[in-house]
């Protein structure tokens, strides 16, 4: 039986308008301490998007999302945000606020796999 390692996950959501609450998911962030594993998968579905909003810059919540992706690699890429540890940076990114894009609440779960469990949260929660 392989060993289950604690992960905990948030989902990224694009809020095109702050006002109204009304959200898309894009993507899921997951973390998992005793693996090292901090990583995000996101993808920006501009039918929906427009659907939403058709006032939105796609070009700047890529680079909002691209900046999830850099912070979630760490190092000089990632800012200054990225230097931090990983724990702190997964804290970080999944703070609350009140911008365009946010993430739901953490959860957490038990996973072997931490690659395979975004896979699926992402098929699950996005897709």
């Amino acid at each position: 039986m392989q060993e289950k390692h604690l992960f905990e996950y948030a989902v990224i959501r694009v809020v095109p308008c702050v006002e109204r609450e009304e959200f898309i998911n894009v993507g899921v962030i997951v973390y998992c301490s005793s693996k090292g594993f901090l990583k995000t998968k996101c993808e920006l579905n501009e039918k929906r998007l427009c659907a939403f909003s058709d006032q939105m810059d796609v070009e700047e919540l890529r680079e909002r999302l691209r900046a999830f992706e850099r912070i979630c690699a760490g190092g000089k890429d990632g800012g200054t945000i990225g230097a931090l540890p990983i724990a702190s940076r997964f804290r970080w990114l999944t703070a609350t606020r009140s911008t365009v894009v946010q993430t739901s609440p953490v959860h957490p779960g038990l996973c072997t796999d931490p690659q395979e469990t975004l896979e699926k949260l992402y098929a699950q929660l996005v897709q």
